[in-house]
């Protein structure tokens, strides 16, 4: 039996204000995190990161001992001040996934919030990098929050499928976690090649280039050892098996010209594949 759909809360007049104060709080502290983060910037190019401390950081940004380490608990950790926020940015991308999207796709949307982050400072993202490639402190904090992303995307793709059904013929598993290390390594592939370049370029062509090459590598494979959505509503449903057998992708070409007909729910990478044989035929 269907349930009642539940009535929306009543807003009370205190919400609003409440809200907008939950926003500027967080937008303040966002500023502040960033403030401390450019003056210890400045301070490890001048003094040097072993020469610079904590209290010397915090006079530059105007601000006490104290308020630096409500928002870092280190030196090191001040220069990554936005990792915290972009990886709630990038969860809520997975969160909110439509459900017809390929798994793999909406990974590949949820880390580009990272390269957003870095994108969006090109100068800073350049200091900072060259920064971690001579200090090995940061570069091992680096490496952590990399590690944190992995995770992250890790656990969507495996939610997607049951790790204990690792059988003969179903290596969903295996890829989900291969593809997951994947699609974060074509990521900081164009990031650095980005970041050497001194933050130079289209670097989002380049990381929908290096995602497609993810896609045609895994993509296809992923889902291969589990019956298709149309198999199992035909079953369920044997009334509309005619129209749920129909394949999921279909293309013909008339005159100079291909026309491909798929369904919401069809892969990238199927799509993709029926184009370029219709091409090849044509």
């Amino acid at each position: 039996m269907p349930k009642a759909a539940k009535s929306p809360r009543a807003t009370s007049p205190s919400d609003a204000p409440e809200s907008a104060a939950g926003t500027r709080a967080a937008a303040q502290r966002l500023k502040m995190r960033r403030e401390l983060a450019t003056a210890a910037m400045e301070l490890f190019a001048t003094k040097g990161y072993e020469a610079t401390t904590v209290d010397e950081i915090a006079a530059t940004a105007g601000v006490a001992r104290r308020t630096f380490f409500r928002h870092f608990r280190s030196k090191e950790e001040a220069i990554f001040p936005d990792h915290d926020d972009t990886l709630v940015r990038a969860e809520a991308v997975l969160n909110a996934a439509p459900p017809h999207e390929h798994p793999l796709d909406t990974v590949c949307r949820g880390i580009k919030e990272v390269m957003k982050m870095y994108a969006a400072s090109p100068a800073v993202s350049v200091a900072r990098y060259r920064l971690t490639r001579e200090v090995p402190t940061l570069r091992e904090r680096e490496i952590a929050s990399v590690a944190r992303y992995e995770r992250l995307f890790t656990r969507y793709l495996l939610g997607h499928f049951d790790e204990r059904d690792h059988h003969d013929g179903n290596d969903d598993p295996l890829l989900a976690e291969v593809a997951a290390s994947a699609v974060v390594t074509a990521h900081n592939h164009v990031l650095r090649r980005w970041l050497r370049a001194g933050g130079q370029g289209d670097v989002e062509a380049q990381l929908d280039h290096a995602f497609a090459i993810v896609r045609e590598t895994f993509g296809s494979g992923i889902g291969a050892g589990r019956p298709a959505p149309s198999a199992t509503a035909a079953a369920a449903a044997p009334e509309v098996r005619e129209e749920t057998a129909a394949p999921a992708v279909r293309a013909s070409t008339t005159g100079d010209v291909v026309v491909a007909v798929a369904r919401t729910d069809a892969p990238l990478d199927e799509v993709m594949r029926t184009i370029r044989k219709a091409l090849g035929a044509a």
